[in-house]
């Protein structure tokens, strides 16, 4: 899925190609889903970072600074949002106030951002929204993964596992976002209709780790838990593996008490668990071409461009949303089997 991935200085030259040629997209239909890219031409592009506290986020945020030098786009200083939405209202209109055209954000209460968004229309400035999908207010474009289907691959890689019986830990993620909402309906729902035996205790964390941590130490000690479904490896591995040490319960793959865990995120601290059998697999979320299209898209924006509905080139599938577009990037499942591989951008990190 990923097999023709470069690094991501090369891919950010390339995103200027794919800009000035309209990077033509196949459309449901099997035509051209870019039409226009005449009108419009450059400015200042705003960049609100949502969070510094994630390894996945500050990944991103590498990737978003070297995408920035390869690309020559014209960004404004960057501003973080803390995970906090007034924060991001507040960066927004700073940004525009220095004259930013495009802004590029990730919103992570993806309800209370439609004020801003609402703004952002009226004053005819294209927002992108980077692995959220904002519950209303207009977008240029979306730029995520299917976050439905991380659910559904934990779901099936646990179940499995269990042969349908034991317990299962979920880390449901903040649920005002719509990833913690996606994730936790289709994981719930996959379970409830494949594994019916299974017991699911989901915990909603706000995507806290130590929230996640204390609401797993409750769990141990009700009763025996057998698999664990982390929604974001960035924030709830490091204090779950702690844990499980503590409570003399990481042990190998091939010892009964070990308990199977799935994560997302796919940064590289989750692959390396993944080799010491710490954990057992991960849907790597793809950092590295959230930053690289996401400036894509702020870019097209500027010049005008505008985008139907289909398959693109670039191994994804744009569909509507009752907001706008959305482009739905590939992100694989990671086991023992294919850690190694070097495409994936947590393998990329630091190279």
């Amino acid at each position: 899925m990923l097999k023709h991935r470069t690094a991501v200085v090369a891919a950010g030259i390339a995103l200027v190609a794919l800009a000035a040629a309209g990077c033509n997209r196949g459309s449901s239909s099997g035509s051209s889903a870019a039409s226009g890219g005449t009108g419009g031409g450059g400015g200042k592009v705003g960049i609100d970072q949502p969070r510094s506290d994630s390894d996945f986020w500050n990944s991103y945020s590498k990737y978003i600074e070297s995408g920035i030098s390869s690309t020559g786009i014209d960004a404004l200083p960057r501003t973080n949002s803390q995970n906090q939405i007034t924060q991001l209202a507040a960066n927004v209109k700073s940004l525009v106030a220095q004259g930013a055209k495009a802004i590029i954000m990730a919103p992570q209460d993806t309800a209370a951002v439609a004020t801003t968004l609402d703004e952002l229309a009226g004053k005819n400035i294209p927002a992108i929204s980077v692995d959220t999908r904002p519950d209303n207010g207009k977008v240029y474009m979306v730029v995520r993964a299917d976050n439905k289907a991380y659910g559904q691959k934990a779901c099936k890689f646990l179940g499995d596992k269990l042969q349908n019986k034991g317990t299962i830990v979920e880390f449901e993620g903040d649920l005002a976002s719509i990833n913690g909402r996606d994730r936790s309906e289709a994981f719930g729902d996959c379970m409830k209709q494949n594994y019916p035996g299974i017991k699911v205790l989901a915990e909603e964390t706000q995507w806290k780790g130590d929230v996640a941590s204390a609401k797993l130490q409750n769990d141990l000690n009700q009763g025996p838990v057998n698999d664990i479904y982390m929604q974001a490896g960035g924030v709830f591995l490091a204090p779950t593996i702690a844990l499980l040490q503590q409570k003399n319960l990481l042990v190998p793959p091939t010892d009964p008490k070990h308990i199977f865990i799935v994560s997302n995120d796919g940064i590289p601290q989750e692959f390396a668990a993944i080799k010491a059998g710490q954990i057992d697999a991960t849907v790597s979320q793809p950092a590295d071409l959230y930053a690289k299209y996401a400036l894509f898209y702020a870019k097209a924006a500027l010049a005008g461009q505008k985008f139907n509905p289909g398959p693109t080139d670039h191994q994804s599938n744009i569909i509507t949303i009752p907001n706008g577009l959305e482009d739905q990037l590939p992100a694989p499942l990671v086991t023992k089997d294919n850690v190694d591989d070097s495409s994936l951008w947590g393998n990329q990190v630091g190279k």
